[in-house]
Parts: structure tokens; C-alpha cells; sequence
């Protein structure tokens, strides 16, 4: 038996291991921020429902889904709870749901911009965290990105609705939750999927570039 465990031990691949868990962290600060931002975006444009639910809070725990998680750390693609958000609140509801959701996305970039700056810092002095910093920044370009396809419910659907006339907008929002569908089949046939891996491919790049050469001119 001991002589299992030794061979177990041994044999035991914990490189993949911390990877898998560096993944993980990585995934957890990505959602949340994005959902954070969401709820941050909606109170300061009036609705106060986030807050009142404690979902104004950059812990994890507020805003995780488990199915959703394990989803996206083994498929690429998940989910958080979604932000409660009360539109009625708003003083141009179309308006203030579109900024809302964009806050998600646009807030991910913003994290992806400043975990590549970091990580341009800290490689001057140590290899330890870079590789964490820039997986997790390439995971909150894909989530944010991801999100902006125009396919409810998913937050680009809510920016490009919002220029429709007010009667197919509210008409096409009762309908939101059967997008959810369509976007799972779409996922599932990997209809798209080259093109968001390039899009996603070509930010980082960008960004790495950006970043890395400002350290080597420095």
C-alpha cells in the first residue's frame, strides 16, 4: 500500500494540477468583476436592487453558480447568477439597461489591461505570478468579448436591442430567456467559435505587445 501511494505520489502530474487551479482563481476574479460591475453600473444610474441583495461585492461567493463555473473551467463556457436589475429605475430604462450590461464587459477589459501591466512589472523582478496574471487576463478578454455577441442573454443582445423601437425591444426582453437555447446550440455545434478564439487571440496579442514592449524600451 505505502508503496502505492509513493508510486501515486511520484507519478502525479502537479504541474497540470496548479495549472488547473491557477485556472480556476482566475476564472472566479473574472466573473466577479464583471458581475460586480454590472451591479455597480446599475446603482449609480438609480437602481439600488443589487445592493440590497449584496451583490456590490467583489467576494465570489455572491455571485458564483456552481453548474456555471464548472462549466466554464471545463467547457470554456459558463455563467455567474446574474445581477437582479430593475430597470423601472431608470430613468431612460432602454438606455440604462444597455449601459448596464456593457459595464460587464468593458470592466473585464479593463482587468485584462491592468493584469497585463502587472505582469510586465512583476516579470522584471520575478517569474512567479506572470503566468497567472496573463492566463487571467486572457480569460476576462474571452468573457468579455464572448459577451458582447449580440445572442440574449447575453449583454451585447442588450446594447443592440436597445436601439430597436420600444414595442419589439419590450417584445423581444419577454422572449430573452429562450435565447439561452440558441446560444447552448450554437455553442454545441461550435458555430462561430474559430472567430471568437481569434478575436480573443488578437486583444491579448495586442495587449501583450502593447505592454512588453513598453518594458523593453524602458
Amino acid at each position: 500500500m505505502l508503496g502505492y501511494l509513493r508510486t501515486f505520489w511520484e507519478g502525479f502530474d502537479w504541474g497540470s494540477l496548479l495549472y488547473a487551479l491557477q485556472r480556476l482563481v482566475g476564472v472566479l476574479v473574472c466573473l466577479t468583476v464583471h458581475e460586480t460591475c454590472h451591479g455597480l453600473a446599475a446603482y449609480a444610474l438609480g437602481d439600488p436592487t443589487a445592493k440590497r441583495m449584496n451583490r456590490l461585492s467583489f467576494n465570489p461567493l455572491h455571485h458564483i453558480d456552481w453548474l456555471g463555473l464548472a462549466s466554464m473551467f471545463i467547457c470554456g463556457f459558463g455563467w455567474a447568477k446574474p445581477v437582479p436589475v430593475d430597470m423601472r429605475y431608470f430613468k431612460n430604462p432602454k438606455a440604462g439597461m444597455a449601459l448596464t450590461a456593457l459595464a460587464g464587459p468593458v470592466s473585464n477589459f479593463l482587468l485584462a489591461f491592468l493584469l497585463m501591466f502587472a505582469a510586465s512589472v512583476i516579470s522584471r523582478f520575478t517569474a512567479g505570478p506572470v503566468v497567472f496574471l496573463m492566463t487571467t487576463a486572457m480569460l476576462s478578454i474571452g468573457l468579455g468579448l464572448f459577451n458582447l455577441v449580440p445572442i440574449p442573454p447575453l449583454d451585447g443582445s442588450k446594447v443592440l436591442f436597445s436601439l430597436l423601437p420600444d414595442r419589439a425591444y419590450y417584445t423581444l426582453m419577454r422572449f430573452e430567456r429562450f435565447g439561452m437555447l440558441v446560444l447552448m446550440l450554437i455553442i454545441w455545434l461550435d458555430l462561430g467559435g474559430s472567430y471568437l478564439s481569434d478575436a480573443i487571440r488578437t486583444v491579448y496579442y495586442w495587449m501583450a505587445e502593447l505592454f512588453f514592449s513598453f518594458e523593453r524600451a524602458g
